[in-house]
């Protein structure tokens, strides 16, 4: 998975005070846990625009002052109800040999035959809970709907992978074609086509044996 570096400073002061010099001043606290114990720092609010304004998931490289290089995913954020601006974050520290939780990004690949036949898309689930060691979480959930007909679902139990489990029942569904009202149309007109030409047929005595066969 790749990973967005994030300069920070170390913070010795945690109180409202504090905190809020820290914000007038355009930065974020951020507090990593996981470790020993909770470390508190902050670091440049742009600094987080490619980590939390992007669909995508990343691991942080947390970089410090005092030369420490923590990996860390992101685990909860609080935004300003008003501005949107980041209040805070917190963070989880990765170690190779310990399994995290992740939303990974589902991206969807090809074209589906059920919604070039009319059919309705519904992408239930774009983003799905994965379990795995640091190094073999995926970038993305790629899901193959080129053979996916009206009616038809692809749920998580063909998305199963020994790299890495996923947290959702197996009948969870991830994307599906419904039919809609223009697909039951031509469903319908396509049946009343082949009866007339059957219809045709029988009553012409010289028709053609591949129309026939059609």
């Amino acid at each position: 998975m790749k990973s967005i570096t994030i300069k920070g400073s170390q913070r010795e002061s945690v109180g409202k005070v504090s905190t809020k010099a820290l914000r007038n001043a355009g930065k974020v606290p951020c507090v990593l846990y996981g470790g020993d114990k909770p470390l508190h720092f902050s670091a440049d609010e742009l600094s987080f625009k490619d980590l939390v304004y992007t669909p995508n998931a990343y691991t942080a490289v947390i970089e410090l002052e005092d030369g420490q290089k923590l990996e860390a995913v992101l685990q909860d954020i609080q935004f300003h109800p008003v501005t949107d601006k980041i209040l805070h974050i917190d963070f989880y520290q990765l170690f190779k040999d310990k399994p995290v939780t992740m939303n990974i990004p589902v991206r969807l690949e090809g074209n589906s035959p059920g919604v070039r036949n009319g059919g309705r898309l519904l992408f239930r689930k774009r983003k799905l809970s994965i379990k795995a060691l640091p190094d073999l979480l995926p970038d993305f959930i790629t899901v193959d709907i080129s053979k996916l007909k009206i009616g038809g679902t692809i749920s998580v139990e063909s998305l199963l992978s020994d790299d890495f489990t996923i947290q959702h029942p197996n009948n969870t569904s991830v994307v599906q074609v419904k039919a809609s009202r223009t697909s039951v149309a031509d469903e319908e007109e396509e049946e009343e086509e082949t009866s007339e030409e059957g219809a045709a047929a029988e009553g012409g005595a010289e028709a053609p044996a591949a129309e026939a066969t059609e």
